[in-house]
């Protein structure tokens, strides 16, 4: 540091030292010339005013006593040394008396002006004394008749020159000082502090004293530097909180999935066999503000899940890419390397064109496939124009995954959710070695339900061509499969749950998504209790209450927000004691809100919402707080963690991990859970208040009994819940498809038939 100092004092010394003489040079070379235009015109001016009385005395006086006068009069003035006039002969006929004694001939000056007749001057010395010789021809009507000279003294300019450059130099040295002064202070306040502090910061996170997720912040001056040390310190600090982790359970007996284990877990399993995700989401979005390109990260369980994933095996992760930045961030092949301060596996991205988003998502996937699979009593929308963007988009993605994995032997393909029913089939037919899978992460309706598609067999014989197919829970495996022995010609095996159809054998098997308990568990708020948190809530909503309920969905008719309401409003209707004492938050994120129907369903949640507010409000309480925006994890889990009791009353879901969020952010192991039967978490959260969302008068009861529940019951029924979450997290989810998929074994033989070997249905089954 010392070095670096040395060398920037010297540096800043000669830069400042050239650049400021520099300045100088041509400062004091411009006001040197500006003395010399001001002497030139007081000549100028001298010369023209007394040349025609001097023409006048010349020629009409015989004696040269009158002229001698006139010169005298004027040789008076600033600088002026003195005024001398020459006859055509160039002889002296008038000279003031102290030009007489300075000037011992005549100047070159005065004959060339007689010869040319014209005006004419120079600078020169004589003897001691730097003049200014301004001379002007005199004449008679015709000729020259002679010359005057106006002399003066230009001595002035050099000691004004020699005056500029003085302090010029004392300006230079004084600046010099004070920058040079300042600089060392600055390096030592805004370099050598922060970077000390930097280093101390390091060597704390070494030694397993601190923590990564509070960087000094004056490192925002080196933003790349600063990144990277960043970035070092959250690895430093993950792994120190992953190795105690390890080592608590392993004190403990405990065997829970992490991102760790799950690392060593799929490179165990896949071996060189590289993995492909296809989803519609992409995990990595690039947003423009202004003139800046910012990465945001979508909120999603599946990133969680798969990111450790592909991190292991260095994988590939194939979207849509749909910010609106995206295209500007990727490479010549539509690719990228992610996550983007600590790049690990390839993003490639497929663009769609509005009007097959529209068809596509918007239209088969979101009115046709969702309200299909959703049993929420919303009829879905089946458009031949929207069935052909959807297969489509399938080739364009299936397309996309062969172009990726063309190089690769025995690759691995995770397909996610109901957007790519197509694709295992198509990507199957092109690459019989891959192990193919696709996770439904909605529900899977009754037979009689799914007959509503017209192309129902297109989309079951689509996803037969997957090896694997997963769903949240076993009832949804069972529907599928009696949807398949209805509507296609094929094989079921209800005791390893598989379909065989055209010689191909899909195994159908429960995998129960969850979420990373531990990312909850590491909040930096934990500290806080759940008192703290509700009364800090409260003041911001602008409410007084002494019990606080919380819902946390997007507006979809799937959710069941509008029979939660209901069931609030009931609450009031039969407990009027907790008027003014129970308020309930309803988060909602606005959804699809361009499609007619969530558009509608958002007004009416909007409407009910303010009509039973309208009947029961008071001055400083509302029985509902509808906040319809979207807002962050680190907003929603203050609600989780400051909340009495959590809703969810989805009409009809996969999973909801809602309810298993709420869990994981309950540190305190308080509040209660109110659950749908009809919800994919009500069959592992068996400690939940489970209601039919259906049934009003229930569910407001539920509620009544959870504001009542014994704290001691509280407890137990959340450590039962939490002691579930904790060992079924995400990772195990992660671990469990993935592994499964791994254990495939798939043979071609001569005739091109794929067959799966006895072992590897054994081992899937």
């Amino acid at each position: 540091m010392r070095l670096l100092s040395v060398r920037l004092i010297v540096s800043l010394f000669l830069g400042i030292t050239a650049i400021s003489l520099l300045f100088s040079y041509y400062s004091v070379r411009a006001e040197e010339k500006q003395l010399r235009g001001e002497l030139e015109r007081r000549a100028e001016v001298l010369g023209e005013s007394l040349s025609t009385n001097v023409e006048h005395a010349l020629l009409k006086s015989s004696s040269h006593s009158s002229l001698q006068k006139l010169v005298e009069r004027f040789g008076h003035r600033e600088n002026l040394v003195g005024i001398a006039v020459y006859d055509v002969a160039g002889n002296l006929v008038a000279v003031t008396p102290d030009l007489a004694n300075l000037l011992n001939e005549r100047p070159p000056v005065v004959a060339k002006a007689i010869v040319d007749n014209l005006t004419d001057s120079e600078y020169t010395r004589v003897g001691n004394a730097s003049l200014y010789i301004r001379v002007l021809p005199l004449h008679d009507d015709t000729h020259v008749v002679g010359a005057l000279a106006v002399v003066y003294d230009s001595g002035f300019i050099a000691a004004q020159t020699r005056k500029a450059w003085r302090e010029a130099f004392l300006r230079v040295l004084l600046q010099m000082l004070i920058i040079v002064g300042l600089t060392l202070l600055i390096v030592r306040w805004s370099l050598t502090g922060p970077i000390a502090r930097a280093a101390q910061w390091l060597r704390t996170l070494r030694t397993q004293r601190g923590h990564a997720r509070r960087p000094d912040p004056e490192l925002d001056l080196f933003q790349p530097l600063a990144r990277e040390l960043k970035t070092i310190a959250e690895s430093l600090d993950h792994a120190r909180l992953a190795a105690e982790r390890e080592a608590r359970l392993r004190q403990a007996g405990e065997s829970i999935w992490t991102a760790q284990r799950l690392e060593v877990h799929v490179r165990s399993k896949l071996g060189n066999s590289p993995l492909f995700v296809v989803s519609n989401r992409e995990p990595y979005l690039h947003v423009r503000h202004g003139k800046n390109i910012e990465v945001e990260i979508p909120a999603s369980g599946l990133v969680t899940a798969l990111e450790p994933v592909l991190r292991a095996c260095n994988g590939t992760w194939i979207a849509h890419g749909s910010a609106d930045a995206d295209r500007e961030m990727v490479d010549a092949n539509d690719r990228l390397r992610v996550p983007p301060d600590d790049p690990h596996y390839t993003l490639r991205r497929v663009w769609l064109s509005p009007q097959e988003e529209e068809g596509y998502y918007y239209g088969f996937a979101n009115e046709g496939l969702w309200p299909l699979c959703h049993i929420a009593h919303t009829r879905p929308v089946f458009r031949s124009s929207d069935w052909e963007y959807y297969q489509e988009v399938n080739r364009k993605f299936a397309e996309a995954t062969l172009e990726e994995m063309a190089d690769a032997e025995q690759p691995v393909v995770l397909v996610q959710d109901y957007h790519f029913a197509l694709l295992p089939r198509m990507i199957k037919e092109k690459r019989p070695d891959a192990r193919v899978s696709i996770f439904w992460h909605i529900p899977w309706p009754n037979p009689e339900a799914f007959a509503i598609c017209p192309w129902q067999n297109e989309l079951l014989d689509g996803l037969l061509g997957a090896d694997l197919i997963g769903f949240h829970v076993q009832s949804h495996c069972n529907n599928f499969l009696q949807t398949v022995d209805r509507t296609l010609e094929s094989r079921i095996d209800w005791e390893h749950f598989t379909a065989k159809r055209k010689g191909h054998t899909t195994t159908v098997l429960p995998f129960p998504i969850s979420v990373d308990f531990a990312e909850f568990r590491s909040s930096p708020d934990r500290e806080f209790s759940s008192e703290d948190e509700r009364t800090a809530v409260l003041q911001e909503l602008g409410v007084e209450a002494i019990f606080l309920g919380v819902g946390v969905d997007r507006v979809d008719y799937t959710k069941g927000i509008l029979e939660r309401f209901l069931a609030i409003e009931k609450l009031f209707e039969k407990h009027p004691q907790y008027i003014g004492q129970f308020v309930f938050v309803q988060i909602g994120a606005p959804s699809r809100t361009h499609l007619k129907r969530y558009h509608d369903f958002l007004e009416e949640v909007d409407t009910e919402a303010e009509r039973i507010n309208h009947r029961f409000q008071n001055a400083t309480w509302q029985p509902i707080v509808f906040r319809k925006r979207q807002h962050s994890h680190r907003e929603i889990e203050r609600f989780y963690r400051a909340a009495d009791l959590c809703l969810v009353t989805s009409l009809h879901d996969g999973m909801n991990l809602v309810a298993k969020e709420f869990i994981a952010s309950r540190h305190d192991e308080d509040g209660v859970l109110i659950l749908s039967r009809f919800t994919g978490a009500a069959r592992e959260l068996r400690d939940a208040l489970i209601v039919n969302p259906y049934d009003i008068d229930q569910t407001a009861e539920a509620i009544r009994i959870a504001l009542e529940m014994d704290p001691a019951e509280r407890k137990q029924r959340m450590q039962q819940m939490r002691k579930l979450v904790r060992e079924q997290n995400i990772y195990h989810w992660a671990a469990d498809l993935i592994g499964q998929l791994a254990d495939f074994r798939v043979e071609t033989p001569k005739n091109g038939t794929i067959v799966e070997s006895n072992a590897a249905r054994s081992n899937a089954a």
